[in-house]
């Protein structure tokens, strides 16, 4: 019955040929792409994939099926990061002309990891559910090599469409987001086993296809089942810590004007100091709050003892914050003489105006803080300043008085997956300052959000995310949202600070012999399926 009504559709996918192929493969991307993260229509990704691997089935080589993948990830990156194209409008003289360019430059450069992944596919030629394992192993291979190879972009990596689900991302605590992805792909690609050119027709095979569909469901289950028995997070929470995290929704195309900027940092001490200061032990501020480049020098000492005015009398302000001079131990260039270095960084400041701890933001944002092959390319960053940023060392654990150690991640950081904290000396907490600003009310902060949530229950600690104009909110080890100031939105909360989930085994400690291990144990299920296919 389900091939009688699949077939027709499967048919029609095969015989499409040249530009038609490439067009429904592209069309079959950008239904994938609103799965993600915030429209989650992820019932799409059944079409989305099993039109893609019956497209597959009109391929003759395997270069074709390459330029077939490249389609498809044309078009989901074309609807999932359209976002990218906001950062130019900020500065829409200088920089609008080039929106559409780097929207589509990105989505062609990212549509050769699905376009390697299809191609892997096709050199195997499995059948069947055989055939959906191959695209569950070559795809989330290639989300791998995309989270590092040229520093790295692991955004809208599939298993993010169950985001909006907290029972969905404990799996994550034992796989990580790997996993995740594992499981979406096996699902949305069962049912192309059952009809097409490479259809089964055993009845184990049917067996492991109706399994593979339904895992979603099994895994919602398990992870029900962990959330009933988790500590209630009213009370799980660090005790004597009490954080206001500060959101002065500052539009980015206002932020570095020269006349505004004395009132920017005077608002936001505002904010700070809103009724209830009394009782906050610590105060945070999203990423580069201080709108000024702050260094060592007594030339700093009158701004430095301004916003000391926000932290608390023993506690702390907490703030991202751009700087110049020598970076951490660790970092990789050091000031030259007559020549400072800048770096994007967090500080922690008491209330005299001294800073007690640094971090320097090490995963830098291409062509935002530096512009690759500086010599060949002249134009300027989009990031205020005409200078790059320079790299800190890498993820650090902090110690900040009256807090659990911390994990300070600027941005982008925070989408990386086992590369958010120290782990030969983990901390208690991940505080993950931002300013999504530039990408306005879209898709990209929220999805940024989203990313936060599986670091959190990846790690089982909980994250502390605080934006310029949002999403600034409370993310326990568990993944689940706790509080939240909305995009878009002026305001602060008061939150307890949640303690790291206990007694459970962390996905970040092993992430990468994990990893392996599931591609093993995944290519061993594809060879024994590929014989009942």
């Amino acid at each position: 019955m389900i091939k009688a009504s699949l077939g027709p559709i499967a048919h029609y996918c095969a015989e499409l040929e040249g530009w038609r192929r490439l067009t429904a493969a592209a069309i079959c991307g950008a239904l994938a792409a609103l799965a993600l993260p915030p429209i989650h229509l992820f019932p799409l990704l059944i079409p989305a994939f099993c039109g893609l691997l019956w497209l597959l089935d009109g391929v003759e080589r395997p270069r074709q099926a390459a330029y077939l993948g490249w389609s498809f990830g044309f078009g989901h990156g074309v609807v999932g990061l359209y976002w990218v194209g906001h950062a130019f409008l900020v500065d829409a003289a200088q920089y609008g002309f080039l929106m559409p360019f780097a929207v589509a430059g990105l989505a062609a450069l990212l549509a050769f990891f699905p376009a390697l992944a299809i191609y892997g596919v096709a050199r195997l030629a499995w059948k069947g559910v055989a055939r959906g394992v191959a695209l569950a192993v070559f795809w989330v291979l290639t989300e791998w090599l995309r989270s590092w190879i040229f520093t790295g972009f692991p955004w809208n990596l599939m298993g993010s469409v169950w985001t909006f689900a907290p029972e969905m991302l404990q799996l994550a605590s034992l796989t990580g987001v790997w996993g995740l992805s594992f499981m979406t792909l096996l699902a949305a690609a069962a049912p192309a086993a059952l009809a097409g050119r490479a259809a089964i027709s055993g009845g184990a095979a049917r067996t492991a296809a109706v399994i593979f569909l339904i895992l979603p469901v099994l895994a919602w289950a398990g992870g029900a089942l962990r959330l009933a028995s988790a500590p209630d997070p009213e009370t799980h929470v660090v005790a004597d810590v009490t954080l206001r995290l500060v959101q002065p929704n500052v539009q980015q195309s206002l932020k570095w004007r020269s006349e505004l900027r004395n009132g920017h940092v005077n608002d936001i001490i505002r904010l700070s100091r809103a009724p209830g200061f009394e009782k906050v032990t610590h105060v945070v501020w999203p990423e580069t709050a201080i709108p000024f480049l702050l260094s060592n020098d007594a030339r700093d000492a009158q701004l430095r003892s301004v916003i000391a005015a926000a932290a608390p009398a023993n506690g702390l302000l907490l703030t991202g914050v751009p700087r110049m001079g020598e970076g951490q131990p660790g970092a990789t260039k050091r000031p030259v003489e007559g020549r400072s270095l800048t770096w994007n960084s967090f500080q922690a400041f008491d209330a005299s105006g001294a800073a007690r701890a640094t971090y320097d933001k090490f995963h830098l944002v291409p062509f935002g803080e530096y512009v690759p092959f500086r010599g060949l390319l002249s134009f300027s960053k989009l990031t205020a300043g005409r200078g790059d940023f320079s790299s800190g060392p890498g993820p650090t654990t902090l110690s900040l008085p009256g807090l659990p150690p911390a994990s300070p991640l600027i941005c982008y950081e925070i989408i990386f997956p086992g590369q958010v904290v120290d782990p030969d000396n983990r901390p208690g907490w991940i505080l993950n300052v931002t300013n999504d600003a530039w990408f306005g009310d879209s898709s990209g902060p929220r999805q940024h959000f989203a990313s936060a949530r599986l670091r959190a229950a990846e790690e089982g600690i909980p994250v502390i995310r605080v934006a310029n104009t949002g999403i600034s909110g409370v993310i326990d080890g568990y993944g689940r949202v706790l509080s939240r100031i909305e995009l878009g939105t002026a305001g602060v909360l008061d939150v307890s600070l949640p303690k790291p989930v206990a007694n459970q085994e962390i996905y970040s400690i092993s992430s990468d012999w994990k990893l392996i291990t599931q591609m093993i144990l995944f290519v061993f299920l594809g060879f024994g399926l590929r014989n009942f296919s």
